[in-house]
């Protein structure tokens, strides 16, 4: 795969799962598009088809996770696993149709949609990337919450902290130097999770309503539910490093440069691209090959996580 050519997906492949809120049955099939095309979502259940753009500026709610819409009402919602996927596979180009207002939770994380990909495969267009490159330090921060981006000569390259009071999760760090081998071994099979004790209030806000043991890691009592426990020991920021790279590819172009967050989420990340694109001093756009990280495996820092968070029995 050449780094200074743009990609798409060689053929068309489909993914079938339910809504984390709506809980209903939902189809979404990745197609090939053409160079420049950038990602595009098309609501197929609606008539005529409406195209909303993978970019920061088309987002228009953070609350949980990420949802683009066209302005005029029609939206869809938790797109950061499936951008997350397409990213770190270097998908510049795709035409992804969804049949309803969200992508499929799948199992809560993006596993299903880097297996769909490597299944339809990637195909080189006649065209050269254009990357971001931050030139200069952008930061945003909500209390002691922060995100920033900072010039970085490799690629992307991800540091990412959550520190919860709750004992399960408590302070997790994940570094991380994006590359396939990387994100398909170390970050893509790490779920989403929450509370058990936000559930009633979330169910009553009508959202959530497809969430369950089978695609969410639930926190109750000190304790994870999941009889099988987590698939890492730091499970809980690695999933953040998932949602950040997601987020960060409505930038619209790969980035070239470091993110750095502390208990962040979607609202941050968001957050920091539209600063970097108001400062026209932070960043150029650049065409041609990156040169890649030298590190083939992402570099983990976990800190303060008990033992007990993942034990195989939780029952």
């Amino acid at each position: 795969m050449r780094h200074d050519a743009q990609h798409t997906v060689e053929r068309p492949v489909t993914v079938e799962g339910i809504g984390v809120h709506t809980g209903k049955p939902v189809t979404l099939t990745i197609r090939p598009a053409g160079a420049g095309v950038g990602i595009k979502f098309i609501r197929s259940d609606l008539k005529p088809g409406i195209s909303i753009p993978a970019r920061y500026d088309a987002v228009c709610a953070t609350d949980l996770c990420t949802v683009i819409g066209d302005g005029s009402g029609a939206s869809i919602s938790t797109v950061e696993h499936l951008l997350s996927a397409l990213a770190a596979f270097g998908v510049d180009n795709a035409i992804v149709e969804v049949d309803g207002p969200e992508t499929p939770i799948m199992d809560g994380s993006s596993s299903s949609f880097v297996d769909a990909i490597e299944e339809a495969g990637l195909l080189e267009l006649p065209a050269r990337r254009r990357y971001i490159k931050v030139l200069r330090k952008v930061r945003i921060e909500n209390g002691s919450s922060f995100a920033e981006l900072s010039p970085n000569t490799k690629g992307l390259k991800l540091d990412v902290e959550v520190d919860f009071e709750c004992s399960v999760i408590g302070r997790q760090r994940t570094r991380f130097d994006l590359t396939r081998e990387a994100y398909r071994r170390e970050l893509s099979r790490a779920r989403t999770f929450g509370f058990l004790k936000d559930v009633e209030r979330l169910w009553k806000a009508g959202m959530a309503l497809g969430a369950s043991l089978d695609n969410t890691i639930a926190i109750g009592d000190e304790r994870v539910l999941n009889t099988e426990g987590l698939r890492f020991r730091d499970e809980f920021s690695r999933h953040k490093a998932l949602d950040a790279i997601g987020d960060l590819a409505l930038a619209g172009l790969p980035i070239i440069g470091s993110f750095r967050s502390y208990r962040g989420g979607h609202r941050l990340n968001i957050g920091v691209i539209e600063a970097l694109f108001a400062d026209k001093s932070a960043y150029r756009i650049v065409d041609g090959a990156v040169p890649a990280t030298t590190s083939r495996r992402g570099d983990f820092v976990p800190a303060g996580i008990p033992a007990a968070a993942f034990a195989p029995d939780m029952s």
